[in-house]
């Protein structure tokens, strides 16, 4: 017996690939999926496992493009002043041949310019210089010896005062008032003192009449002294009293210039105050004490042994303006010899005040005087490698020599413009001449003189300016100094 199958759902048509597919006439099928392929054991057989995509490697970092800056404004400053410089040191020797190529000529020798003058013959002063102070002969201090009120002042400060002239007053109503204590005290002793000494008269005259006992008349010569004793006190406190109202008036004790007061009106003063009311300086005469070294004692003793006044000259800090003019007072008693120096003193009138306590000055103590000696400005000795001394001795030619004046060899002109050039060079007629070197032996040298012991006569002429280029022979025109 067959069975027959059970009802089913609407019969579907399987393709290939095994999908259902609608059997509706108008139904638009889909694209047929793929059948998966079966394995050994008729299971379907699993897709291939796919490897991880591995993402695309990052675009190479460019590298930084670097910013663009301009140049400092500072640094072009320092290229153009280098710049500069570079071309004035190259320019500079180029145009310095030039110059002296036009005014010594093309093939000569040099023609240079100089300033002499000629040596002469006189004194030249043999001086100790040193360094010193100016030091007051008196400075006083003026103090109050008494105690009291401050009431008067009759001075200013700045003020020069005479000895004698009042300075200050301090009250003087106490010690007024002291003094008539001690003035009546005075009188009442000096009763009593004449009392006994009548009573001693009687007493004596009794005595002799062997009236009376000789003790009493004893008690009573006693008596008399005691008092006499009493006067004599009271009088010496008037005498104090008076002398108290002496110091209420304070006077100056010398002549001198009055400082800065150092205490003002109306302040109570005493004996005990160490500030002291006012100073005064002495600044007519006035005194400088300054330092020789000891190499120096023996010419300065020589000088005061023979009884010469020593001539001193005080200058300023700098050596360029004389203050005053003094003499040598006195030395001291020992060479100090921690620094070698001898300290000597010197007056000065001071008379225009010039010279000012405490102030420092450079002091000059002529010690001799050289006679009839050649001198030259110090300006004209040269100084040479073995630290020998010398002078360019000027050796004059005939005014407006064409040899020399061309600078050249004989046979050559020179050119119009060499001519007017080297004209107005020698100033319009200056002798062209020639220098030489010489040797010489210095002496003394006081400020812009100097004395030549050996190797130069008075009269000659020595270059002074314009010695920076010169040699033995060279030719020069020479400009005399007035």
């Amino acid at each position: 017996m067959t069975s027959n199958p059970p009802p089913s759902s609407p019969r579907r048509e399987t393709n290939l690939s095994g999908a259902g597919v609608s059997n509706h006439p108008q139904a638009s099928l889909p694209a047929p999926a793929p059948v998966p392929a079966l394995t050994e054991h008729g299971e379907p057989a699993r897709p291939p496992l796919r490897k991880a995509a591995t993402p695309p490697p990052p675009p190479p970092a460019r590298p930084p493009v670097p910013r663009k800056r301009g140049i400092p404004f500072w640094v072009w400053i320092i290229a153009v002043v280098v710049v500069l410089a570079a071309v004035y040191f190259i320019t500079k020797p180029k145009a310095a041949d030039a110059a002296a190529k036009g005014k010594h000529g093309h093939g000569g020798g040099m023609l240079a310019p100089v300033t002499a003058v000629k040596a002469t013959q006189g004194d030249i002063g043999v001086y100790d210089s040193g360094l010193g102070s100016v030091i007051p002969l008196a400075t006083v201090t003026v103090k109050t010896q008494i105690n009291g009120t401050l009431t008067q002042l009759f001075f200013t400060e700045g003020q020069t005062v005479k000895a004698g002239d009042p300075l200050v007053e301090i009250d003087p109503r106490p010690y007024q008032v002291a003094l008539e204590q001690a003035e009546g005290q005075l009188a009442k002793d000096q009763a009593l003192l004449d009392n006994a000494k009548i009573d001693l008269q009687r007493y004596a005259t009794l005595l002799k009449q062997d009236s009376i006992a000789q003790q009493t008349y004893a008690t009573q010569v006693s008596l008399v002294a005691q008092d006499e004793g009493a006067v004599k006190t009271d009088q010496a406190a008037v005498d104090s009293a008076k002398l108290n109202l002496v110091y209420c008036h304070i006077t100056s004790p010398i002549d001198g210039k009055v400082g800065l007061r150092l205490v003002d009106l109306g302040n109570y003063v005493q004996t005990s105050d160490t500030t002291g009311l006012l100073v005064i300086t002495q600044i007519q005469p006035i005194t400088v004490v300054f330092t020789v070294a000891e190499d120096q004692v023996p010419a300065i003793l020589k000088q005061l042994n023979a009884g010469e006044k020593l001539e001193v000259d005080a200058y300023d800090r700098d050596m360029k303006n004389q203050l005053a003019k003094g003499t040598l007072l006195s030395l001291d008693n020992e060479i100090d010899p921690t620094t070698g120096t001898l300290k000597i003193k010197a007056s000065f009138p001071n008379q225009d005040n010039a010279l000012f306590p405490n102030q420092f000055v450079n002091a000059k103590l002529l010690v001799s005087t050289e006679k009839n000696v050649v001198l030259v400005p110090t300006a004209a000795i040269q100084r040479g490698p073995t630290n020998n001394s010398f002078v360019y001795v000027v050796k004059e030619g005939a005014k407006g020599d064409p040899g020399a004046a061309n600078g050249q060899d004989q046979g050559q002109s020179p050119s119009p413009d060499q001519s007017q050039g080297q004209g107005q060079g020698q100033g319009g007629g200056h002798p062209l001449s020639t220098v030489n070197v010489r040797e010489i032996t210095v002496g003394v040298t006081e400020g812009d003189t100097s004395e030549i012991l050996k190797g130069l006569d008075a009269g000659e002429t020595v270059v002074i300016d314009g010695v920076d280029k010169l040699q033995d022979g060279a030719k020069v025109t020479v400009q005399m100094k007035k």
